[in-house]
C-alpha cells in the first residue's frame, strides 16, 4: 500500500486576511514539501498541472526536478499532465529528464484535466477535446515503448524514424492513467494495461468499486494482468494532533475553493453541514487525527481496492506550517498504522477487492 501527497501548488486569497501570496513563494514551499514527505517516508508526490492565476504550477515537471536532488527514494509525479492541450513529444522529454535526475523516480500521471483554460492558451479546440487526448495518448505510448518514433495523426505534425532523447532510467517511464471515474476512462486505462489513478472527491468512495472491478476485467479481457495493476486515489484531506482541529483548520479554505469552482460548474453552495457530511467514515474527505484517517484509508483500500492513496492538502490557500505537519503525521503515524493493517489483512489471505 503506497501512501502520498498530492497539491495543486494554489495561490488562492488568504480566508483571514484576503492576501495572496506570490506565486514563487508557493512554488518554494511545495518543494519544502516534498523534501519532508521524503523524510518522514512518504512514497509519492504528486503535483498538478494548471493555467491560471490561482494556481502556481504550470510545470510540474520543473517543480519536482528541484525537490529531486534534495530527496532519496519518494517518488515524483504529475498529477495530472494536461495531455490533450501538451506535446507527448516535450511531456516525455522533460519527465526523461526528471527521471534521470531522481535516478529513477519519475512519473507521468496522464488525463484530460478538468480545467480547460491550457486550450486556448496553446491553440486547441475544445470540439477536439476527445480525439485530442486519444491522440496524443497514443503517441506518448508510442515514444515510450521505443527511441526511434515513427507517428502520423491529426493534431500533430507526423514523426518520420525519428529519436526522442534523453531516454529514461525506467523502462518503461510509468505512465498512470488520471480518470474522474467515468466507466470509458477506466476502460481504456485497462485495456491499455495501465495504472488508474481516480479523483475520488465526492459521494461515498466505496461506490468506485464497480469501476475499479470494470477497470480490471478490461484488463483482463485485453490480456494484462489486472493483479499487477496498481490503483490508486486521490483524495482532499487534513491531518492534525485532533478531529475537531483538523476539521476547523481545513474547512475555510476547503468552503472558499468548493464554492469559487462551484460558481464556474454551477454547483450547489458548500456548508458546513456539507463538509462534516463529507467528513463522516463513508465521506469523501480525509479529515482528522491520524486514527480517523488511517481507518478511513484502510477502508478504502479493502472496500475498494485501492493500492496507493494520495491525500490532496492543502485545498485552497493554508498556513505552510500546517500543510508541513499534516504531511509529518501523513508518514510518521497515519502511513505506518495503514500498512501493518494491510500487511495483516492481506497475510491472513482475506479476499481482496
Amino acid at each position: 500500500m503506497e501512501i502520498g501527497i498530492s497539491t495543486f501548488v494554489e495561490t488562492t486569497p488568504d480566508v483571514q486576511t484576503g492576501e495572496v501570496i506570490s506565486h514563487a513563494q508557493r512554488l518554494r514551499e511545495v518543494v519544502e514539501e516534498i523534501v519532508l514527505a521524503d523524510r518522514v517516508g512518504l512514497d509519492v508526490f504528486g503535483v498538478g498541472e494548471h493555467h491560471r492565476k490561482d494556481y502556481a504550477a504550470s510545470s510540474p515537471a520543473v517543480v519536482l526536478a528541484a525537490a529531486a536532488p534534495q530527496t532519496q527514494r519518494i517518488r515524483l509525479t504529475s498529477a495530472v499532465t494536461v495531455l490533450s492541450s501538451d506535446d507527448p513529444v516535450r511531456v516525455f522529454q522533460d519527465f526523461s529528464t526528471l527521471d534521470g535526475i531522481s535516478n529513477g523516480r519519475a512519473e507521468i500521471m496522464a488525463g484530460r484535466g478538468s480545467f480547460i483554460e491550457s486550450f486556448p492558451l496553446f491553440g486547441y479546440d475544445l470540439q477536439d477535446y476527445d480525439e485530442l487526448y486519444d491522440e496524443k495518448l497514443e503517441l506518448l505510448l508510442k515514444i515510450r515503448e521505443s527511441e526511434k518514433v515513427t507517428w502520423s495523426g491529426k493534431h500533430r505534425p507526423a514523426i518520420n524514424n525519428l529519436g526522442v532523447y534523453p531516454r529514461p532510467v525506467q523502462n518503461p517511464l510509468p505512465v498512470w492513467i488520471g480518470s474522474g471515474g467515468t466507466p470509458e476512462s477506466v476502460v481504456r486505462a485497462g485495456m491499455l494495461g495501465l495504472p488508474l489513478v481516480l479523483a475520488i472527491i465526492g459521494g461515498r468512495p466505496v461506490q468506485f468499486a464497480p469501476l475499479v472491478q470494470l477497470y480490471k476485467r478490461a484488463a483482463a479481457k485485453a490480456g494484462h494482468d489486472p493483479t499487477k495493476l496498481p490503483v490508486a486515489s486521490h483524495s482532499h484531506g487534513f491531518i492534525a494532533e485532533d478531529n475537531e482541529t483538523a476539521a476547523d483548520k481545513f474547512f475555510p479554505s476547503t468552503q472558499q475553493v468548493m464554492n469559487v469552482i462551484g460558481r464556474e460548474r454551477g454547483w450547489g453552495h458548500y456548508d458546513r453541514s456539507s463538509y462534516d457530511a463529507a467528513r463522516s467514515f463513508e465521506g469523501a474527505l480525509y479529515v482528522g487525527d491520524p486514527e480517523t484517517v488511517a481507518q478511513k484509508i484502510i477502508h478504502l483500500r479493502k472496500n475498494v481496492g485501492i493500492t496507493r492513496f494520495m491525500l490532496h492538502v492543502p485545498l485552497g490557500t493554508m498556513p505552510h506550517e500546517d500543510v508541513m505537519r499534516a504531511i509529518e503525521l501523513l508518514g510518521t503515524e497515519v502511513a505506518p498504522r495503514v500498512r501493518e493493517e494491510i500487511s495483516r489483512w492481506e497475510a491472513a489471505g482475506e479476499v481482496k477487492p
